[in-house]
């Protein structure tokens, strides 16, 4: 896959569209998490020292195709500032005549954060009419949300079809650089760690890692599904009942393939979240508890199999970790990916990024992705629309 790169473009002068991904949780007007706009940052100032007019957009949340306060992406506009330490006007749409004069009036270095593109109804839709006005207020079009680049919106696909300079900026090139080598070219052994509740969510990974990994890691509820389809009573544990042979099947492809899949072997139960918890011994979980995380053992047997990886995708927690009684299992995995040496870890999805920054240990993973669903459907190896359109 090769993408044409921001560098090699001439910006000087021209009106820059950058599509960023801004859709950072706010509370009572305040940006509770800056990363995502953090992450942007890097070309945003490429840009701007080029003297370019810089054109910002994105959308934020899930507003019902109209106009929602609550979705307004002023707060972003305000973190922006302070980030940048200069001024960013910000719209009060993103299309229409007052952002086209908006657009007009810019001076070369001036910085516009166009209004929440998920106000119009269109923007998912991928309207051609809405796309051709995205497009006719630039002369560049750079996306660099990679965490919407699994959508074909108009923001992210059709925009790009009507205007002729396109490229990648510094974060979307990071990512596809990151992701792409180890699906391409992972150093052995290679093991995937996948947790999060459900095995459909992964199924398609599974499948196309299958001839790469030497082993998989499995935790967090899916686990559950893995278990009950070997015959092990599983409580009251999240089961995805229809999934059983799904998970027998990719047993048996692992057989075949000679790649492991390591399970846990014991949990930390409870009646409920509010019960408290304590070790299950053994496989089977009596019939009125539930899993909610893995147990001492586990943690020591996946330890083992982690620790002689030399290349690491990780993506899903081992248990429900939002609560503080269950935590202990993901909070452990993610330590000891990080504490590995010579190692390339990469990690992804929302739950697995929130463990690793409330630890503090973002510094010691080769990559954390943006992307939640766009670094899975990656990984699955499908072709991603909104990295597909900057292709050369």
């Amino acid at each position: 896959m090769k993408i044409r790169s921001i560098e090699s473009l001439d910006l000087r002068g021209k009106r820059v569209f950058i599509r960023v991904d801004f859709n950072v949780p706010i509370k009572d007007g305040v940006v509770k998490n800056d990363k995502r706009i953090r992450s942007s940052l890097d070309t945003i100032n490429y840009v701007l020292s080029k003297n370019a007019k810089v054109i910002l957009a994105s959308h934020l949340g899930r507003p019902k195709g109209g106009p929602d306060k609550k979705y307004s992406l002023l707060p972003v506009g305000e973190r922006l500032r302070e980030l940048l330490n200069r001024d960013v006007k910000v719209a009060d749409d993103c299309i229409g005549d007052g952002v086209k004069k908006l657009v007009a009036d810019m001076k070369d270095g001036e910085i516009l954060l166009l209004e929440n593109l998920r106000f119009h109804k269109e923007e998912e839709e991928n309207n051609e009419n809405f796309a051709k006005e995205l497009a006719s207020l630039c002369d560049v079009y750079i996306n660099d949300a990679f965490g919407t680049a699994h959508r074909a919106h108009a923001s992210t696909e059709g925009m790009a079809h009507f205007v002729k300079e396109k490229a990648a900026g510094f974060l979307m090139l990071k990512e596809v650089k990151h992701l792409s080598s180890i699906l391409l070219n992972p150093e052995k052994p290679f093991v995937t760690i996948l947790g999060g509740a459900k095995v459909s969510d992964k199924i398609n990974v599974i499948t196309n890692l299958m001839k790469k990994v030497d082993a998989f890691v499995i935790c967090g509820a899916m686990a559950y599904t893995f278990l009950k389809s070997l015959g092990f009573k599983t409580g009251r544990s999240l089961v995805e009942d229809d999934k059983l042979d799904v998970a027998r099947q990719i047993l048996e492809n692992a057989k075949k393939s000679s790649v492991e899949i390591i399970l846990p072997e014991d949990h930390v139960v409870a009646k409920d979240e509010n019960d408290e918890p304590r070790v299950a011994p053994s496989l089977d979980i009596e019939d009125d508890m539930v899993g909610y995380d893995i147990g001492p053992r586990t943690i020591n047997k996946f330890s083992t199999v982690i620790a002689k990886a030399k290349t690491i995708f990780f993506n899903g927690p081992a248990g429900l970790f939002e609560n503080p009684k269950f935590a202990n299992g993901t909070n452990e995995i993610v330590k000891i990916v990080a504490n590995l040496k010579g190692v390339t870890t990469v990690a992804g999805g929302g739950d697995t990024v929130t463990a690793i920054e409330s630890l503090k240990l973002e510094d010691k993973f080769t990559h954390i992705s943006t992307g939640g669903g766009a670094s899975l459907e990656f990984m699955e190896g499908k072709e991603l629309p909104g990295i597909k359109i900057l292709e050369e």
